[in-house]
């Protein structure tokens, strides 16, 4: 049986509506996962380098999308539930219009000015090189990875998490298979690793494009629209958290790698890749939930049904809680056998990264909690606090941190950073929990 927003959720029916955005955004992170093992293990050190250096900057500009469909799945749902479906189907194709426009001229723009970004990054010689041939290539799919993380909230929204799973993980096996291909096979180096990256990404991107375009069994379909200035303003404001969240971390991702390269060099910025590479397939499970959960809230809260929201607030609580600490033990106790699936051509490499892994991994106890938070006040269509909480903790407070800890502790501060500014962020989320409550009747 189908699970619709209107339903009433129990714990099983919440884990299995929310378990398809989950794993789908597990898959999504095979991209540079996949491409840092192959490039790692049989390229070489410094193409892995110029990976780890250009892929926060293709993760900045891809944020575009995750603002228009977390912040027009909001919208889109609150007007479904408000029993008006025509007119979200118009908001949805205008938001889709959107976004497919914006991503070829950013697209442009970026293979333009690869060279002075590659440099800006603090690339020269062959790692400047590498830097330019990987970005380059990226850019050609930009278009179509911004428009899989709009349809990775939006196909959610439409009742068709289960879709939206089959075509990350469709996207992650194109991925993989031709690094494969690429790599291994034909010996194409780094180009290899961006090709298939970019298949996979007009997978993820223009096969949702075309199941909207047709007729189709969900809630929503691509049709004629008009320009909506306030709905793509409310869009961005909703959305706002979700792409502070992953500009900030691709912000912080290339102020790391500054510090990284100061303090270690290019073993520092190897490092800090293959921390992020498993800290990618954890953090899905909390932005999965989040993308996931965020619909139904929207629904409910649309209906002016209160009674749910706070099944929802008080069930979504507890998930987040239990995966914290279950995800903090994993990370802990397999941080060496993670760590070697990268690094274990370089004791050196290896020795660093475990260390710093550890450390790092604290961090998952309070992170779910932190990115729900945001995701369920962007939900409420109140994206002021959602992208307060998302800029305290994805930027303010780790900026803050990363520039004064190892100044202190060296390079444990680095990493110990991210900890600091989760424990921090708890605390914010926690004062706005509290001090919303009654307004919207979560709890």
């Amino acid at each position: 049986m189908q699970i619709q927003l209107s339903d009433h959720f129990t714990y099983k029916r919440l884990l299995r509506f929310v378990i398809s955005p989950v794993l789908m955004i597990i898959c999504g992170s095979l991209y540079s996962i996949v491409d840092g093992f192959f490039v790692s293990n049989f390229v070489g050190k410094t193409p892995f380098a110029a990976i780890n250096l250009m892929m926060p900057v293709i993760m900045a500009i891809g944020t575009l999308g995750f603002m228009i469909g977390t912040g027009g799945s909001a919208v889109v749902s609150i007007t479904l539930g408000e029993g008006n479906p025509k007119l979200a189907n118009k908001y949805f194709s205008f938001l889709i219009y959107v976004a497919a426009g914006a991503g070829i001229v950013l697209s442009f723009l970026g293979f333009l000015f690869v060279r002075p970004i590659s440099i800006f990054m603090g690339a020269d010689h062959e790692l400047l090189e590498d830097c330019i041939l990987y970005g380059r290539i990226l850019f050609i799919g930009q278009t179509a990875f911004i428009l899989q993380n709009v349809f990775q909230s939006l196909l959610i929204t439409a009742e068709k998490p289960a879709l939206s799973l089959k075509v990350s993980v469709a996207a992650g096996l194109t991925n993989v298979i031709f690094d494969f291909l690429f790599i291994v096979v034909f010996h194409w180096g780094l180009a290899g690793a961006a090709v298939a990256t970019v298949m996979g990404q007009f997978v993820g991107g223009v096969l949702p494009l075309i199941y909207f375009l047709r007729p189709n069994t969900s809630l929503l379909r691509l049709t004629k629209t008009a320009f909506y200035g306030k709905t793509l303003l409310q869009t961005c404001i909703n959305g706002s958290s979700e792409m502070v969240t992953n500009l900030s971390a691709s912000i912080v991702s290339i102020l790391f790698n500054f510090q990284l390269m100061r303090t270690a060099g290019e073993n520092g910025v190897a490092a800090y890749g293959i921390i992020m590479y498993v800290n990618f397939i954890f953090m899905g499970v909390f932005v999965g939930y989040s993308l996931g959960s965020a619909p139904i809230i929207s629904y409910h809260f649309g209906a002016g049904n209160h009674a749910e929201l706070r099944n929802l607030f008080r069930k979504s609580i507890t998930l987040m809680c239990g995966a914290g600490i279950i995800l903090t033990v994993i990370a802990e106790l397999l941080a060496k056998p993670l760590v070697m699936i990268f690094a274990s051509y370089d004791m050196e490499l290896l020795n660093m990264t475990h260390h710093g892994f550890i450390i790092y991994s604290l961090a998952f106890l309070l992170m779910g909690i932190n990115v729900w938070a945001s995701a369920f006040f962007t939900a409420l269509n109140n994206g002021l606090i959602s992208a307060t909480i998302s800029f305290l903790r994805t930027l303010v407070f780790q900026i803050v941190l990363i520039f004064t800890l190892p100044a202190l502790l060296g390079i444990d501060g680095i990493w110990l950073s991210v900890v600091l500014a989760e424990v921090m962020s708890f605390v914010v989320a926690i004062i706005f929990f509290v001090a919303k409550r009654k307004k919207y009747q979560y709890a």
